[in-house]
This record gives C-alpha cells, sequence and structure tokens, in this order.
C-alpha cells in the first residue's frame, strides 16, 4: 500500500527528528528546516500532508500555506504553533490551513488523529468536485445541476451510495428527475458496464408486471406463445430502476420482497429457481409511510426498499437553480431548433423564478423549449413565455394557481380561488393542512380567504 506523503517543516532539529521517527510508520516522511527549503520540495514533488511550524528562520508557516494553497495539487495543511497562539492559528484557518496543533501540548496520538481527519475532510471535497464533474459529463449539466443547499445534500449521498450495492429508494414529486439519479447510481457504481433496465410500473396491469419483472415459460398464460425473459434476468450484474413503485399491487410486492431477501424468483409458469445479481433502485412520487398506513404496501418491502434513502427537493425549494437550468436548456434547444438565442432577458428570467414550476424540472425544461421555438431574437423576453408563466410574475399569486392557468381560460385570481377552495375541501376544512397542501403558510392563506370573500368557508 502506498503511504501517503507528508513534509514537516521545521527549524528545530530535535523536533523535525521526533515527528520524523514517530509518523514513519505510517506516511512517507519529507523534512525541511526553512521555508526555501520546503518551497523547493512543494514545487518538485506532490505532498499529501504539509506540517510546518508557524515560526520558521526566513519566513512565517502561513505564507508557506498560502502558497502551497495554490499549487495544482495542493496539500492538507497543518499549523504547528506555540501554546497560546490561537489568534494566529485562526488567522492560519482564515487563510487556508486545514487545522493546527499547539506545539506546547503536542501529543502523537492526537497529531495522528488530526492528520487523517483532515485527510479524511480533503478526500470527501476532492470526491465530490470529481462526482460533480463526472455527472456533467455523462448527463448534462442542465439535468444534474445544482448549487442549492439541498442539492449538495443530495450530490453527498450519491457520493456516498454509487460505490455500494445498497438497495436505494429515490422519493420526489413528478418532474424532479428521479429516473435521471438512478441512472447516475449506475453510472458511477462498479456495475456501470453492465446494463440498467427501467420499468414504470404504473403503465402495467399486475398480470402483465408480473410477467414484465420476472418473465415467463411457453404456455403460462393465454397469449404466451414463447419463453420471455423478465427484467430482472435482463438486468443481470447491473441494476434495475422500478419507477412508480408505490403503485404496485401486493401481489407483486410479495415477490419482490423475496428477492430483496433471499436474491431468488422464477418465471411464471416455472418452478425453476434463478438467481438475480441485480442491484434494484426504486422511485416513487408518493408517500409511502402514508401508504403504509393505509395498506396499500407492505411494510416490511418498504423498510427492504429505504435503506438509502434520497428526497429530490421540488423546483420551488431551490429557486436559486433555475437560473443554471434554464440557460443549460436554452443552449440545448437553441443547438437542436438551430435557433440564435443565447439568454434571457432580466424580466423573462425573473418570471421563470417566480413561477411555481408544479411540473418541476420536466416543466421548466418544456416551457424554455417552447420560449426557442417561439422567439424572433435575442434575448429571450417576457412575451416569449406562455400566459401562465407571465402571470406568474405576480409573486403574491399562490404557486398552485399556475397549474390551474396553464390547464384553463381563467383569471389569475379565479385560478387562485378555486385552487384555495379546493384544497380546504380536501382538507376536510382544516386551514393548515389546506395551507400545507398549496404550498403557503397559515397567515397568507388567512389573508386570501379573507381577499375572496372566503372566511366562512369548511
Amino acid at each position: 500500500m502506498i503511504k501517503p506523503t507528508l513534509l514537516i517543516v521545521d527549524d528545530e532539529k530535535p523536533t523535525r527528528d521526533g515527528l520524523r521517527a514517530a509518523l514513519e510508520d505510517r506516511y512517507d516522511v519529507y523534512v525541511a528546516d526553512d521555508a526555501p527549503a520546503a518551497a523547493e520540495l512543494l514545487e518538485r514533488e506532490n505532498f499529501d500532508v504539509l506540517l510546518t511550524d508557524f515560526r520558521l528562520p526566513t519566513d512565517d508557516g502561513m505564507k508557506l500555506i498560502t502558497r502551497a494553497k495554490s499549487l495544482s495539487k495542493p496539500p492538507v495543511s497543518i499549523l504547528m504553533t506555540a501554546y497560546g497562539s490561537e489568534e494566529v492559528a485562526v488567522e492560519a484557518m482564515k487563510r487556508g490551513a486545514d487545522d493546527y496543533i499547539a506545539k506546547g501540548r503536542l501529543q502523537i496520538d492526537e497529531l495522528e488523529m488530526r492528520i487523517e481527519r483532515a485527510l479524511r475532510r480533503h478526500s470527501l471535497e476532492t470526491e465530490n468536485v470529481s462526482l460533480k464533474q463526472q455527472l456533467n459529463k455523462k448527463f448534462g449539466i442542465e439535468k444534474v445541476v445544482g448549487e442549492s443547499p439541498a442539492m449538495h445534500q443530495v450530490f453527498e449521498v450519491l457520493r456516498q451510495v454509487a460505490p455500494t450495492k445498497v438497495t436505494v429508494l429515490i422519493q420526489g414529486e413528478s418532474g424532479t428527475g428521479k429516473e435521471l439519479i438512478a441512472r447516475a447510481i449506475h453510472q458511477l457504481s462498479p456495475r456501470a458496464k453492465q446494463p440498467i433496465v427501467a420499468v414504470h410500473c404504473a403503465a402495467l396491469s399486475p398480470t402483465l408486471l408480473e410477467s414484465e419483472l420476472f418473465g415467463h415459460e411457453k404456455g403460462a398464460f393465454t397469449g404466451a406463445h414463447e419463453r420471455r425473459l423478465g427484467r430482472f434476468e435482463e438486468a443481470q450484474g447491473g441494476t434495475l430502476f422500478l419507477d412508480e413503485i408505490g403503485e404496485i399491487d401486493l401481489s407483486i410486492q410479495v415477490k419482490l420482497l423475496r428477492i430483496l431477501g433471499e436474491r431468488t424468483f422464477e418465471r411464471v409458469g416455472s418452478n425453476k429457481t434463478l438467481t438475480a445479481d441485480v442491484r434494484l433502485i426504486a422511485a416513487t412520487n408518493k408517500n409511502l409511510s402514508e401508504q403504509v398506513k393505509a395498506g396499500k404496501f407492505r411494510e416490511d418491502l418498504f423498510f427492504r426498499l429505504r435503506v438509502v434513502e434520497i428526497w429530490l427537493p421540488p423546483l420551488r425549494e431551490r429557486v436559486g437553480d433555475i437560473p443554471l437550468l434554464a440557460a443549460s436548456f436554452l443552449k440545448e434547444f437553441a443547438r437542436e431548433h438551430g435557433k440564435g438565442a443565447k439568454e434571457f432577458s432580466p424580466e423573462a428570467l425573473d418570471a421563470l423564478m417566480k413561477f411555481g414550476w408544479r411540473g418541476n424540472i420536466r416543466e421548466l425544461r418544456s416551457e424554455v423549449e417552447r420560449a426557442v421555438v417561439l422567439s424572433q431574437k435575442d434575448p429571450i423576453n417576457l412575451t416569449d413565455l406562455s400566459p401562465a408563466v407571465r402571470a406568474g410574475l405576480d409573486s403574491s399569486v399562490t404557486p398552485g394557481a399556475n397549474v390551474l392557468l396553464a390547464q384553463s381560460d381563467l383569471t389569475v385570481q379565479e385560478a387562485e380561488k378555486q385552487l384555495i377552495i379546493r384544497a380546504l375541501r380536501e382538507a376536510k376544512g382544516n386551514r393548515t393542512l389546506a395551507a400545507k397542501r398549496i404550498g403557503i403558510s397559515r397567515r397568507t392563506l388567512h389573508r386570501k380567504l379573507h381577499t375572496y370573500h372566503l372566511e366562512g368557508f369548511e
């Protein structure tokens, strides 16, 4: 195993020799007695760790760390300070140091722990950058872009889960990109060279879905004129993605539970047991916990599926990502349709950011394609957007009303009023629940009830 490389910089020979002796079992150790010698080594070698004293003969360790951090592959940098030099240490952290330790109370065990912790943190940051680059290269930045905190969490879970065999449950509203995330997990996994097979469970009846998943033998049922391999066999060695898993019949759920537990199954009409070397990723836009309570989904299967959960945020909760997504879609469709549009006007971009996007990324993508096709010049203006999106410029309008606007000839006010009435009926008069369904605060709901003279509506 290759040891990490460590550069120790200290002008006191006993300290250098002592640290080298203590750390050379775990690290490939280099030493320097001043900043110029250390700088020369940093230019010549790629170091994983720089451990430097603050006080050096010709320069201070803080400047050395700053120089090290400017390298193309900067090392993890730890500053050793005199006891009581907390202000120096804090300043060093601001200027790029990964950690600091007081020399007056230096313990080798603690130092090793600090180095290992800093290396792990640095490795995670590097892998996150690499992951985003891989995702962007494989799938196009428009489909996986995200600078919002919620998307950073998604990327972090992706980084951890992709190399494993663990079953993943992806949850989120329609149009948030669940299948894309499933394919990203597969492409970044050791199974990437094997197939990923997708099945949209809601599109098939229970009988057809059973045959689709597990295959059937000739004559197994009327119309089974020949043997058919199921999706589990097609995905052998790779990944099976089950979209809309919340729609599957209880009889199919039992068979899925067996596969997840025993990794075995039989084709319909056969008693021959087959082995499934398949990683399962499932997705749903339903609340499976509620499905379990309602008796529509097996609790034991639910627990098997959600070994790792990934929640994809709706677009309205990551508004800051809309300009990046829209710009990337614009580039894609301008090229595809041979149009010259290269950007959005500030007014058009403002409208896109204020719209509710109940259809999430899928709806935004369609809106941008429409605007590209209909635009006559660059930039794309507010008039190039659909009436529903233009109406959404009034930020006081309930986001969900935009869906009704897009589907009817209602005015903004009529659409919003209908949405509120429907939410109150579905919530049986519970205003807190109705507000939550619509996506507004209870206070805002009260204000709108007054505006539309609905205070007594139950």
